[in-house]
């Protein structure tokens, strides 16, 4: 495994356990607080606007706040949030890099990341890709990397967008609510799978 790959899985690893120490927090820290009307809504306001600037300012992760507001507002919420910041970050990123390119694009995130996505992102089936990537990564480089490099148009672009984030939106929230030991598991399995893969690619290299 390269440097890059390792520091990608690190990552990963972190904002996972993130994820499940929030949510063993929201579970047993939470359940005394009643918030009145106008705080719920502030809140959801500072929540969207976390995870649109997880976007935008990448690579901030708001994963770990999923779980406070899952406990906080319900899970259908919490992902329809979700859903609405994830998409107007999407949408944003998007336009600044069609607008004013590469030297504000860099500013944000190195484009070292952005043309690494050149080699995974196909010509054609445009539309496809973009549900595909978003519902296995929806907060990385590739809006900045569509608005830059892609001549896909921006109701296409706005509508995959969606259509993409939606599932992933709500299985976290969902998730976030879970008892923890089943988070856990689901850790677990998930790297073992991974393990699975890499000793797999390994082989075949050989």
């Amino acid at each position: 495994m390269n440097k890059d790959k390792l520091n990608a899985f690190l990552g990963i690893v972190l904002i996972v356990i993130l994820f499940i120490g929030s949510s063993y927090i929201a579970q047993h820290s939470l359940n005394s607080i009643n918030l009145d009307e106008t705080n719920n809504f502030i809140g959801m306001i500072i929540y969207t606007i976390l995870v649109i600037l997880s976007i935008v300012i990448a690579p901030v992760s708001v994963m770990p706040l999923i779980p406070l507001a899952s406990k906080l507002w319900g899970w259908p919420l919490a992902g329809l949030l979700s859903i609405i910041g994830w998409t107007i970050g999407a949408v944003i990123a998007f336009l600044l890099a069609r607008k004013y390119g590469v030297p504000l694009v860099a500013k944000f995130i190195p484009m070292k990341k952005i043309y690494k996505l050149e080699k995974m992102i196909p010509e054609t089936h445009l539309f496809l890709t973009i549900v595909f990537f978003r519902m296995v990564v929806p907060v990385d480089g590739l809006s900045y990397f569509l608005g830059l490099f892609s001549k896909i148009s921006f109701k296409s672009y706005t509508l995959a967008t969606i259509i993409g984030i939606t599932p992933f939106a709500f299985v976290f929230a969902y998730a976030g609510g879970l008892n923890i030991y089943y988070q856990l598991g689901a850790l677990a399995i998930a790297f073992l799978v991974f393990i699975i893969a890499i000793l797999i690619g390994n082989y075949r290299k050989k």
